[in-house]
């Protein structure tokens, strides 16, 4: 077998492979075809990132949910295009609020042509976005519009901070649930209800991909701290130079404050301090690198990718549900 989408993924079967093969060679195909404009100059900011390539991992999901029905349907192909293109806008938006240099191991667009052209572009996409949703029915466009105002919100929720007396933990994981389990749960949900699935099949898919989108991106957390930038597409560390509470990071300020430990107090101190300084930057993953927060924070990522593959259960036994349950493995694997 040939594997496909993100990670390398082995679907174990020719027709499957054949099937979710073409369908994302037609997201692709869909995608370039969403970011072009009358202005060439849109065309090349709108296509920057969909070019740079990337996992297409909700696209993936898309194809392996519309398994359970009929993955041929019309709506499919588009509906995995809608959740990509919302979450390559969400790309260009978050690298201005990160200030971010690299993205997908190409220079970012804010970067590039500056935060303005960036945000612009990002609000271009899902204009586009929205259109092809338009096509596809008032119950796709509630189900989208819920999700984004779940995604808004919960980056609204990051940027806020919990609130007095909320556990840090707790709060995270609320907003990494609204940022990115809300899409790719959307993700889930289009491909089996786009497809014809029956309700329960919808309802079971949507609450995996919520759980195995906290995964990810806990995933990702682990990979800022621990990964170089050949193997995560982007400056490591981003997220710990900008001052963003990641789950290591939230892991180490419990364990300092419970302990009192002076190693962890030091720590604790450095993330507090400049690290737009180089020297200290390198210093906070050295030394984050070798803490027990990130094997704790590795430890989350695998219970969330459990919960995924346990909300498969109700399905019946095929070769789609056991590509949907490597990807659990294979998300775990990264933060491996």
């Amino acid at each position: 077998m040939t594997a496909v989408g993100p990670f390398g993924l082995n679907v174990r079967d020719q027709a499957l492979e054949a099937d979710v093969q073409t369908g994302l060679a037609a997201v692709e195909a869909g995608l370039l075809d969403a970011t072009k404009s009358d202005v060439p100059f849109i065309t090349e900011a709108a296509q920057h990132l969909v070019r740079a390539g990337g996992k297409r991992f909700r696209p993936l999901l898309v194809m392996l949910a519309a398994q359970f029905g009929d993955p041929h349907a019309p709506g499919v192909v588009p509906s995995a295009v809608v959740v990509e293109l919302t979450h390559l806008a969400t790309l260009y938006h978050d690298d201005v609020m990160d200030e971010a240099e690299v993205r997908r191991g190409v220079e970012s667009a804010n970067a590039r042509w500056g935060n303005s052209v960036a945000v612009l572009t990002g609000d271009f996409l899902f204009a586009r976005a929205s259109h092809i949703l338009a096509d596809l029915g008032p119950e796709a466009v509630r189900i989208q519009a819920e999700a984004f105002e779940r995604l808004v919100t919960g980056q609204i929720l990051e940027t806020a901070g919990p609130r007095d007396g909320r556990d840090p933990v707790e709060h995270y994981l609320d907003v990494i649930a609204g940022k990115t389990g809300s899409l790719i749960a959307v993700s889930g949900r289009f491909g089996a209800m786009m497809s014809g699935a029956d309700e329960r099949t919808v309802d079971t898919l949507t609450q995996y991909g919520e759980r195995l989108g906290v995964a990810f991106q806990l995933a990702d957390d682990v990979l800022d701290i621990a990964s170089d930038s050949h193997e995560s597409g982007k400056t490591p560390g981003t997220d710990l130079r900008e001052g963003i509470p990641t789950l290591p990071v939230l892991h180490l300020r419990a364990r300092a404050a419970a302990s009192g430990l002076a190693g962890d107090v030091e720590l604790v101190e450095l993330l507090d301090g400049d690290l737009t300084d180089d020297a200290r930057h390198a210093e906070a993953l050295r030394r984050l690198r070798a803490h027990p927060a990130l094997e704790q924070a590795r430890r989350d990522t695998v219970r969330y990718a459990e919960e995924a593959r346990a909300a498969l259960a109700p399905l019946p036994e095929c070769y789609a549900k056991a590509a949907l349950e490597e990807l659990c493995d294979l998300v775990v694997h990264r933060a491996g």
